[in-house]
């Protein structure tokens, strides 16, 4: 093989691993001056060395199903936060988030209650939840529990943010004031 031949290959691999790894290298004019087109084609590259989509929608998994059988939709998220059975027993001095609502359809056991297991200290999950008038952080003891905030819409288009209590309970929309209108969850977001 001529030193040519080598040295383009070795090129070649260098900007294979580059893409791969999503650096671009900026050689030759091969990648674009936009950062934003340089990912573009980065990720395309690596699409072709890899042979498959390098494109992560968080999609939540089995969305429809979950849909189905307990009324709550669940639209997309990191894996950080997810939907589990309110059994599921607990270890430690953290247990599962728990949100209520007006609707005994949302959710498994017919109480209008659903729980989700947080599995990091940052995360987040987009959902859609009528109804709520209380969020249950998954401290069971004091100072025990995530930091997390709820993102809402009332029946009026308002959205608010709030943050939930750790270790205790926070109450939201009808829950905190009997003649506020319906609230819809939207988001919950894990900080810490």
């Amino acid at each position: 093989m001529s030193v040519y031949s080598r040295l383009k290959t070795g090129l070649l691999a260098t900007a294979t691993a580059a893409a791969v790894l999503g650096v671009s290298l900026g050689v030759g004019g091969a990648f674009a001056a936009d950062p934003g087109e340089r990912e573009t084609q980065d990720v395309v590259g690596a699409q072709e060395v890899l042979g498959t989509s390098a494109v992560e929608d968080y999609g939540y998994p089995n969305a429809e199903q979950i849909m189905a059988e307990q009324n709550v939709k669940l639209i997309s998220g990191d894996g950080h936060i997810l939907l589990t059975d309110c059994a599921t027993p607990t270890q430690g001095d953290v247990g599962l988030l728990k949100v209520w609502t007006t609707d005994d359809q949302i959710g498994a056991d017919g109480v209008g209650r659903i729980c989700f297991q947080v599995r990091a200290p940052y995360g987040f999950l987009n959902l859609e939840v009528p109804g709520v008038y209380e969020i249950r952080g998954d401290g069971l003891s004091t100072g025990a529990g995530h930091e997390v905030t709820a993102d809402l819409r009332d029946d009026d288009g308002k959205q608010f943010k709030v943050d939930v209590d750790p270790d205790g309970s926070t109450q939201v929309g009808m829950g905190a004031d009997p003649d506020a209108p319906p609230t819809m969850l939207l988001r919950l977001t894990v900080t810490g």
